[in-house]
């Protein structure tokens, strides 16, 4: 089975939908997906589809919403011998999902790949495995789902990943030299995450790898004023390091303090 989550919610098997038509029940698979083989209690559930008020007849409403998903699931199978109660499990406490296979597990097995590989200090396969991880994403994660207390914090968890995921894929391709062929992402970077410090010092870089030097200490000012004015605060001192190596000539991807900080 499988289930694609960075984007509008799609669930197939052998090409057959089992898409619930309902929101609640989505809601659900949702979450049994984003935590694969792990058990989910009745208790999550609740919490996850009315909050602090599920109503009296709550446990039965989550058993009719199971009993959809896997006629769904059962239609999908047809007659093979794994069935909707091996893939959907009923526990004491609650239900797990098992035989998945989901974008989001591959999104964060590329990203630990690309982390050890830029920990190794190998920018070429970081570059590569990044951007595969990063390719995987099909717009903004589920914007036809309903988000409880539960999937709001999955969701917020992912998207965090995912901009860890950008900022340390365009470092590597600053490190190949790249400087130009990014610059275009990094503005466009720039104008979407205005007060992010890492796509500005990035951006930064590469303006000034670009000969650009004036639009790169331009940028600093930007990011500057913005956090000054809106959170009361100067740049971090990695920032700054990176302001005054630029004014000193030196070289940014060579600045010995900028590595340890980085």
């Amino acid at each position: 089975m499988r289930i694609d989550l960075l984007g509008p919610l799609s669930a197939s098997h052998n090409g057959r939908s089992i898409m619930p038509t309902a929101a609640k029940p989505c809601q659900i698979l949702t979450l049994l997906a984003l935590n694969p083989n792990r058990l989910m209690t009745k208790a999550d559930l609740f919490e996850e589809l009315w909050e602090n008020s599920p109503p009296q007849s709550a446990t039965t409403t989550i058993h009719t919403y199971i009993h959809q998903l896997r006629r769904l699931i059962d239609r999908a199978v047809g007659d093979q011998s794994t069935g909707s109660r091996d893939i959907l499990v009923t526990h004491r406490s609650g239900y797990s999902l098992s035989h998945a296979v989901t974008d989001a597990q591959e999104f964060r097995r590329l990203c630990a790949a690309g982390t050890r590989a830029s920990e190794a200090g190998d920018h070429r396969l970081t570059s590569q495995l990044l951007g595969s991880a990063l390719g995987l994403w099909r717009g903004p994660m589920l914007p036809d789902i309903p988000l409880g207390p539960l999937l709001g914090l999955e969701v917020m968890a992912l998207q965090d990943a995912r901009e860890a995921a950008l900022s340390r894929r365009i470092a590597a391709d600053l490190r190949l030299g790249r400087h130009h062929e990014i610059i275009g992402e990094l503005r466009t970077l720039s104008n979407r995450h205005p007060i992010n410090e890492q796509f500005a010092a990035h951006y930064m870089v590469s303006l000034y790898e670009s000969g650009r030097i004036t639009g790169a200490l331009q940028e600093f000012q930007r990011i500057r004023r913005l956090l000054i004015d809106e959170l009361g605060v100067e740049p971090a001192p990695r920032l700054r390091r990176l302001q005054e190596v630029m004014l000193s000539g030196g070289q940014p991807l060579r600045d010995p303090v900028l590595t340890a900080m980085a």
